[in-house]
């Protein structure tokens, strides 16, 4: 099993994560059968301290593979726990509909925003829907179209990115993939508005670039942020995208979020309950939305076009801090 699978209770088990499910699953066999009270507190005391010490020395590869988590909060989940009143907006004026990101109006805490969301789907009916996350050109229109909305209305933008990338299909191609993705690039970097972004679990190529320029980038703690996944440049490298291959490519592209933070790609690092998001989504909802209020107080402050000079700053910054870390 080199991600996970489905547990005889229909729950998602990750390989790593095996003698934490065993000693769940030996508590709620005791709390069946009214087991001895110590016994049970002690149980569930080692499994505490597995937990930790299992998270807290998580390799690269175990990163991509909770980021992975069939039962992690997506974006339609945060925009349930902390946007309100959302509206949602449809379409690119140009082709059509992209489900695969979620754009509308709502408000978090006491800021009226813009959110972008790329949103992959719970189940298999809905990821099909999505297109597992990965948007077309559309996708891309409509969230700049959106975007241009929202900046005439002096209203900041929020995206919650979550994708393994931009779709790579011909239909895509046909429509202007690359060039929809360039445009947002450029168009972002100039929005005279403020702009957040917060890679939820994957962070896959230009298909999360495309919705995270911005002045400010952050990522939940065990999502992962590259150019490529690992098993892609396994299989570029290499030519077989073994288990050891894949874990060497993880390692070697420094995607985990502390690493994005020590070069320079992203600003923050937004930490998630112990065990993960999927463990308690609410508490990462509250984590969220929590950096989401302060930094949007923050830029708030700065006048639109100072915010533009400020956001063309840090991308500059970007490879010079890089450099300062790899020599």
């Amino acid at each position: 099993m080199a991600n996970g699978s489905d547990g005889i209770d229909g729950s998602y088990e990750l390989e790593f994560e095996r003698p934490l499910i065993d000693l769940e699953r030996q508590v709620a066999e005791l709390e069946r059968q009214h087991g001895n009270a110590d016994e049970i507190e002690q149980l569930r005391k080692n499994h505490g301290s597995l937990l930790a010490k299992l998270y807290n020395d998580l390799s690269p590869l175990q990163t991509v593979k909770v980021a992975r988590h069939s039962k992690r909060p997506q974006a339609r989940q945060y925009i349930d726990a902390f946007v309100k009143d959302f509206c949602e907006l449809h379409g690119d004026r140009c082709f059509g509909d992209d489900h695969a990101i979620v754009t509308g109006f709502g408000r978090v805490g006491p800021h009226k925003v813009l959110v972008v969301a790329q949103h992959k789907g719970r189940d298999v009916n809905e990821r099909l829907k999505q297109n597992f996350g990965m948007a077309h050109p559309e996708g891309y229109r409509k969230a700049l179209l959106k975007m241009k909305l929202a900046e005439k209305f002096g209203l900041p933008v929020i995206c919650l990115v979550d994708t393994p990338g931009a779709y790579p299909g011909i239909g895509a191609e046909e429509r202007g993939q690359a060039e929809a993705i360039a445009v947002n690039l450029r168009e972002m970097a100039r929005l005279k508005t403020p702009v957040l972004a917060v890679v939820l679990g994957e962070g896959g190529s230009g298909g999360a670039l495309g919705v995270a320029v911005a002045d400010r980038v952050a990522m939940m703690q065990y999502a992962w942020y590259s150019v490529i996944s690992p098993e892609a440049c396994a299989s570029i490298l290499w030519k077989q995208t073994t288990p050891q291959n894949t874990e060497k490519a993880a390692t070697a592209l420094k995607l985990t979020a502390e690493d994005n933070l020590r070069v320079g790609v992203i600003d923050a690092v937004i930490p998630e309950p112990l065990g993960g998001a999927h463990r308690d989504p609410n508490g990462a909802a509250e984590q969220l939305e929590r950096w989401l209020i302060q930094s949007l107080r923050e830029l708030k402050r700065f006048k639109p076009q100072n915010l533009v000079a400020k956001r063309m700053d840090r991308l500059r910054r970007m490879g010079e801090k890089a450099q300062v870390v790899s020599s």
